[in-house]
């Protein structure tokens, strides 16, 4: 918990607006349509961060058949509102989320939060070579 401050996974809640805000200009998502982000959001579990005044100032998502895999996405903290412990928090709320308990695997890829990841026992791939991929990550930048 951090004061002054609370999680809230209720899509009424939720400020699409700064979502895509921030999703539209990250390194992992830039030019994230509106409706792609939209669906991203309702097709995932998903929780908030939110000022006492109710601004939203934190998101994360897992995308999970809540059985046997999830994958760890979007995590973000606005920038005024960085260093209070919030991303700690909120990557806590949701990996020790009951739906999420016993899956098999939980992943996530990050260029710059390795150090926080860590802290919840996530370590790099130990088998690599098992992991392929189909990476787009200009995908959102094509003219349609």
């Amino acid at each position: 918990m951090v004061s002054g401050y609370s999680i809230s996974s209720n899509p009424k809640k939720m400020d699409l607006s700064v979502i895509h805000g921030y999703l539209s200009n990250s390194y992992w998502a830039k030019g994230i349509p509106w409706d792609v982000m939209e669906k991203a959001v309702k097709n995932s579990l998903f929780f908030g961060v939110f000022t006492s005044t109710g601004e939203q100032v934190a998101f994360v998502r897992m995308i999970t058949d809540y059985a046997t895999f999830a994958y760890l996405a979007d995590v973000f903290v606005l920038e005024k509102h960085r260093g209070k412990g919030i991303s700690k928090w909120l990557v806590k709320t949701i990996i020790e989320y009951p739906d999420l308990q016993g899956l098999r695997r939980m992943l996530l890829a990050t260029s710059d939060a390795h150090g926080l990841y860590q802290q919840f026992g996530f370590t790099p791939l130990n088998s690599p070579d098992l992991f392929m991929e189909l990476h787009q990550p200009n995908v959102y930048l094509k003219v349609k």
